[in-house]
């Protein structure tokens, strides 16, 4: 189960937060966004429990109260746009960061939907790196950006993450496309060499900007 430290810390890695405890009170910690100010992630302990508030897409707010007991309307803030999650180690951790990253989309100008429509259109049988999806995305500096982007992917079926590598050709961690493995599965299947944890950027990279 995730701690307060390592749950900050995830907050933190998006780009341009802070953290802050602005009612000079310890036990809330706020990670908000530069500039808007804006706050994504509030941590707090209540009833023996460190809790969550994160904001949600009404369109996924049901969905994630009724998949986890743990996951309720919001403690003291607006309940159709906010889930309080209740870390009582029943939700997976990848859970509660993807409920997370959906916040800070949320709450920011974020690029994740032109990363998303960047991935789209990677065609079949071929790769592109992190560096190319963030500048067709718009900013060739996002390279993490696009890499957060992917692993909190909520749509695989549409958005073939799996098709993205590194500038090496090499392949993301497993935890990423479902498990051991997974990733090469699916490049294979796409008709994508995979040698040793690597890919032949020369031979199935794709370079639009061409």
């Amino acid at each position: 189960m995730l701690t307060r430290k390592e749950i900050l810390s995830y907050g933190l890695s998006f780009p341009n937060t802070y953290q802050e405890a602005p009612f000079h009170d310890p036990n809330w910690q706020l990670v908000r966004v530069k500039g808007s100010k804006k706050a994504f992630l509030w941590t707090y302990e209540r009833e023996g429990c460190l809790n969550l508030n994160v904001k949600v897409d009404p369109r996924w707010r049901d969905f994630w109260r009724n998949t986890f007991d743990a996951v309720v309307p919001a403690y003291h803030q607006n309940k159709e746009h906010w889930n309080t999650i209740i870390l009582d180690g029943s939700i997976p951790d990848e859970d509660v960061k993807r409920m997370i990253a959906e916040s800070y989309d949320l709450v920011t100008d974020s690029p994740s939907k032109r990363i998303y429509e960047a991935v789209k259109k990677i065609p079949k049988g071929h790769v592109a790196t992190y560096g190319q999806i963030a500048a067709l995305a718009g900013d060739k500096k996002m390279a993490r950006a696009v890499g957060n982007a992917l692993h909190n992917n909520l749509d695989p079926e549409h958005v073939p993450c799996f098709r993205v590598v590194n500038s090496k050709g090499e392949l993301s961690g497993e935890f990423a496309f479902g498990g051991a493995g997974a990733q090469e599965r699916l490049l294979k299947e796409d008709g994508v060499e995979v040698t040793c944890g690597r890919v032949d950027l020369g031979k199935y990279g794709w370079f639009p900007e061409k």
